[in-house]
């Protein structure tokens, strides 16, 4: 049948297949002469939970989903004993054999307990499998072999995540209680769920998921925790397989903490990670992004062409000794010519990421991407006006052409302005609200929304200043423009969490760059404001605080997902005063420091 409520849409066929003593509903679309991907849904959903990614997985694969045991349209045996991993590796066995194409081995996808499962099937039977990707559900073996490591030699990181862990897995230690758990989902826990799902990952409800049989599903599936969990955990085997595996990992799940992953390549030796900044239903908060990994996963496995971009990507995800963090990632900074800017790439560049230089000056951007390129991979130059609207569109759309979709976007082209607000003119607060404002709003708007678009997300990184919440006479248009920096990243911040893309700002403080020598002091002659610069610049060097700590504040904020980052003692000592005594913080507003 095609077209039913919970089974993806159209091209949706509905067939039985006799598993391990139970008839297990099996749903399938796309073309059967395609490769097969196979689809495993976790606890408590149905094969539903992956309508989304299928319709999208449909045009390039014969996509096949079934409800195991227990779930959905499938049979719910009665007592534990029947949920073992032996009775669910059987079931798979016959759904492979009644929808698997000749004995080609097939893709494999788990989520949750599906990935479990899939773990269990490409660890004893991997020649079935030519691809296997994992979503929030780790091996029970690897977390039985981590925990006793961590036990054995514990060190206070080791202890902390294992906590951290513990607390997590609540629940499993809730289903080993008798009957509470089974009576609990029959009795009004449906509607909570729903409830939890939608204030806490942003999923509404649709037809299909939650599943109309969410309460008898939630009731056997107890089933799979008491059958599995306490003996693999307490004695688990040596489970090891050389079948491609793609481990997708949630950085927000609340009940998978992502070290879970540690030292898998011991024992995974094809492996790849990506991280995706989501709660634990990805298949229904990042569909598309999901399908997406997924088929660049098959595609490199198989050899098939790939553009540059999804080979990037896949370079990035690879886990190989020696591998940088920011591997195959790539930046886009401005105002890369020098100071924060040209730090900031190198600094990227030498955690391996392909960095594009923009800045106004060609000649400085073209050294800039010259020293990335002997760090790191190749370095691309761009000259760029941030002032320039229609210049940034253009720039945007090369990057996105030429390189594809940025993982981070750094908006760091600014220019120093001081004087009294009374000798600022029309055409000085213009200069740098342009600069300053606009460039940082061309930049997040246009790059934020190819991150978006993708589905990926991503990172924007605005550099603010100190000057953002410590007031002064002498900065009026210098410090409002960088103030509107820093609330313009708090809201994209907010509106761009819920798809996988981090926003944060740095305030640096007195920071010794080129900016001292190029300010503008307003309402002084030209030589007065040659002397100002020098005195500023002579300031700032003797501070003694280079580019280059900034640089490493912005890295440790992407890596860390931080709001908003302080840099230098006075930045901190700033932040502090604005929050605990903002009328102190008027009173030396009032000084002249210039």
């Amino acid at each position: 049948m095609g077209g039913e409520p919970g089974t993806g849409g159209t091209g949706v066929t509905r067939r039985r297949v006799r598993g391990d003593g139970v008839d297990l509903a099996v749903y399938e679309q796309g073309d059967p002469s395609r490769p097969t991907v196979l689809l495993l849904h976790g606890y408590p959903d149905t094969h539903a939970v992956w309508d989304e990614v299928a319709a999208e997985l449909a045009g390039r694969f014969h996509v096949v989903r079934y409800d195991v045991r227990g779930a959905g349209a499938s049979s719910r045996p009665f007592g534990r004993r029947h949920y073992a991993f032996e009775h669910l590796m059987a079931d798979l066995r016959a759904v492979l054999e009644a929808t698997a194409r000749g004995p080609a081995p097939v893709h494999l996808v788990g989520h949750d307990w599906g990935s479990i499962q899939g773990w269990e099937a490409v660890c004893t039977m991997p020649d079935r499998f030519a691809s296997f990707t994992s979503i929030s559900g780790p091996c029970l073996d690897h977390v039985g072999h981590l925990t006793r490591r961590n036990l054995t030699r514990p060190t206070p990181r080791s202890v902390r995540q294992a906590a951290g862990q513990g607390l997590r897995s609540w629940y499993i230690y809730f289903f080993q209680t008798p009957l509470l758990p089974e009576a609990l989902w029959r009795t009004g826990m449906t509607r909570a769920f729903a409830r939890a799902l939608e204030i806490g990952e942003g999923i509404a409800p649709r037809p299909g998921h939650p599943a109309r049989t969410l309460p008898r599903d939630g009731a056997a599936g107890v089933g799979l925790y008491r059958a599995n969990m306490p003996g693999r955990l307490r004695r688990p085997r040596d489970r090891r397989t050389d079948v491609p595996t793609q481990v997708i990992v949630p950085t927000r799940d609340l009940f998978v903490s992502p070290h879970l992953v540690r030292g898998l390549g011991e024992r995974v030796p094809n492996l790849s990670l990506r991280t995706v900044a989501a709660g634990h239903w990805v298949p229904r908060s990042r569909p598309r992004a999901v399908a997406a990994w997924i088929t660049e996963h098959i595609t490199g496995v198989a050899g098939g062409p790939l553009t540059a971009a999804e080979e990037r990507a896949l370079r990035r995800a690879r886990v190989r000794r020696g591998r940088r963090p920011f591997e195959g990632a790539l930046v886009v900074v401005t105002g890369a010519g020098s100071g924060i800017g040209r730090a900031t790439a190198l600094a990227f560049a030498e955690r391996g990421a392909e960095v594009v230089a923009a800045d106004l000056d060609p000649a400085t951007a073209q050294r800039t991407a010259e020293l990335a390129a002997l760090v790191g991979p190749a370095g691309h130059a761009y000259r760029i006006d941030v002032a320039d609207g229609e210049a940034m569109e253009d720039f945007a759309k090369s990057v996105l052409h030429e390189h594809g979709v940025p993982e981070v976007v750094v908006n760091n082209a600014g220019i120093g302005m001081a004087g009294s607000f009374l000798d600022h003119s029309v055409e000085d607060w213009k200069r740098v609200l342009d600069v300053n404002l606009w460039g940082v709003i061309h930049g997040s708007r246009l790059f934020a929304a190819q991150m978006a678009e993708r589905g990926q997300g991503g990172h924007i990184v605005n550099t603010a200043s100190a000057a953002a919440y410590t007031p002064s006479r002498t900065l009026p248009a210098y410090a409002t423009t960088k103030a509107a920096v820093l609330m313009l990243s708090e809201c994209l911040r907010a509106e761009l969490a819920g798809k996988g893309i981090g926003v944060s700002a740095i305030c640096p403080g007195v920071v010794d760059t080129d900016i001292t020598r190029t300010s503008a002091f307003v309402g002084l002659g030209e030589e007065e404001q040659a002397a100002s610069r020098r005195r500023a610049a002579r300031a700032y060097a003797l501070r003694g605080f280079g580019p280059e700590g900034v640089a490493e504040r912005i890295v440790a904020a992407v890596r860390d997902d931080r709001a908003v980052v302080p840099v230098t003692a006075e930045a901190w000592l700033g932040r502090a005063g604005a929050r605990l005594s903002p009328g102190l913080m008027r009173l030396f507003a009032r000084l002249d420091l210039g």
